[in-house]
């Protein structure tokens, strides 16, 4: 059980810290009063960070306005009405909790596991060499949170499974958790109904609006895995990749030649589910079975190129030739020429200095 503030104050996705706060009988009016102005200040802060750093801080000053600042902060994202933010802010709360979470006792993780997330799990004290196990985790609860892992030690196959349950470190099952908590939070803010907020709530919305949209760009190229070259894009896929990194809608043959050209450039499947994972309509399961598919990780197994310059202008998804694009009939022996161009002035470009 959590049993104390402190535990709240760390835990405030919790189902003890929402019961609490619900106990007080507290409304939207009463935290837009000078009385509660600190809460609102660390919930606006919690939201900042999110934005900014893509993790809330696991440090605080005082237990009352951490545990009420969390579903505060949880107003703000939803009134903000921001897809992307909503998602930022689940994965940085969740992050946030990990942190926590792995150095936390076993009593501790057990009562969230099962007191907030019905996890069917049990402590051990078992070594395999060379791996030290703290817990048995059944292996649908198992399942359920480490299928988006990629790592070969989350394959089933690789774990060590008795009676139906998955042995696990302490680690291994807070990496668990914030997986769970992720989603838990994402879902309450999709959830939860729009309300008419008190002008002061208003406020710190729009603010934490502006914040989000001068930092928007920012974020989403940071996100992006290095390796491809987004100037040596031809002008057809520079504008839909664009049009991706701005969260605006890509009609459905945009979305694969996108996908097929990027994946054939080099990029990886997560780059590319990253990529799609502002707009609006974004289901990662969806998207990511999508892109695997097209990668030839699933289905035949057949990888698929892009389409050809004359498809695209047919779809109206050429936005107009260059001069590169004369004499070209597909866009990525656009990219491989433009790529060899580059390349070359970077050569040029050292020895003149080399030559100085």
């Amino acid at each position: 059980m959590l049993n104390t503030k402190s535990d709240l104050a760390k835990y405030s996705f919790a189902i003890e810290a929402a019961k609490y706060v619900r106990s007080l009988g507290l409304n939207f009016s009463d935290l837009a009063s000078p009385a509660y102005i600190q809460i609102l200040d660390r919930a606006e802060k919690r939201v900042e960070e999110a934005i900014l750093y893509g993790i809330v801080s696991g440090t605080w000053h005082n237990d009352d306005i951490e545990i009420l600042s969390f579903p505060a902060s949880m107003i703000l994202v939803k009134a903000a009405g921001e897809s992307f933010l909503k998602r930022r802010y689940a994965l940085a709360e969740a992050k946030r909790a990990y942190g926590l979470l792995k150095f936390e006792n076993k009593e501790k993780l057990i009562a969230i596991a099962m007191g907030t997330f019905n996890w069917r799990i049990k402590s051990l004290n078992v070594t395999i060499i060379p791996q030290i196990y703290d817990f048995a985790l059944h292996f649908a609860d198992f399942l359920r949170n480490a299928c988006i892992f990629h790592e070969d030690k989350w394959k089933l196959v690789n774990r060590v499974m008795i009676g139906g349950e998955i042995y696990l470190s302490k680690e291994e099952i807070a990496r668990l958790l914030q997986e769970e908590v992720q989603k838990h939070i994402q879902s309450k803010l999709e959830g939860e109904k729009e309300v008419d907020l008190p002008f002061p709530i208003k406020q710190r919305v729009e603010r934490l609006g502006q914040l989000l949209l001068k930092h928007k760009e920012e974020i989403r190229v940071e996100e992006l895995p290095r390796g491809t070259t987004s100037i040596a894009f031809p002008p057809c896929v520079k504008h839909l990749y664009d049009v991706s990194l701005a969260g605006q809608h890509i009609p459905h043959v945009g979305r694969f030649a996108l996908t097929s050209f990027l994946l054939n450039a080099g990029m990886s499947v997560d780059g590319v589910v990253k990529l799609f994972s502002t707009l609006s309509d974004f289901d990662e399961k969806m998207t990511r079975y999508q892109v695997e598919h097209i990668a030839g990780k699933r289905g035949s197994g057949t990888k698929y190129t892009s389409p050809n310059c004359d498809t695209l202008r047919t779809h109206g998804l050429c936005p107009g030739p260059n001069e590169i694009c004369r004499g070209i009939r597909h866009p990525l022996t656009y990219y491989r020429r433009k790529l060899k161009t580059i390349k070359l002035e970077v050569g040029k470009g050292r020895e003149q200095k080399r030559g100085r």
